[in-house]
């Protein structure tokens, strides 16, 4: 259930963070923030070697937060190229 909270409040700050026409909507917004979780938290391990814990905390949220941003440059970045 953390996870699910931390996700919508990453993808949260992810829009404010780039906002723009991306597709999904709320659910969208929330998957992307749960992707960039895990996404961060790999980046987060590789770099220090320690896994970032799964609860509520300001270190998970700014994690996955970056992850969704990134997750959503790299969306950005193949849909412009497609187009």
């Amino acid at each position: 259930m953390a996870l699910i909270v931390v996700g919508l409040i990453a993808g949260v700050l992810a829009k404010i963070a780039m906002p723009g026409p991306d597709p999904g909507g709320f659910i969208g917004t929330i998957l992307i923030g749960i992707a960039g979780a895990f996404v961060g938290g790999y980046v987060v391990k590789f770099f220090n070697g320690n896994p970032v814990a799964t609860d509520l905390s300001l270190g998970t949220i700014l994690t996955a937060t970056v992850g969704a941003i990134l997750l959503l440059v790299i969306y950005r970045f193949i849909t412009r190229r497609a187009a």
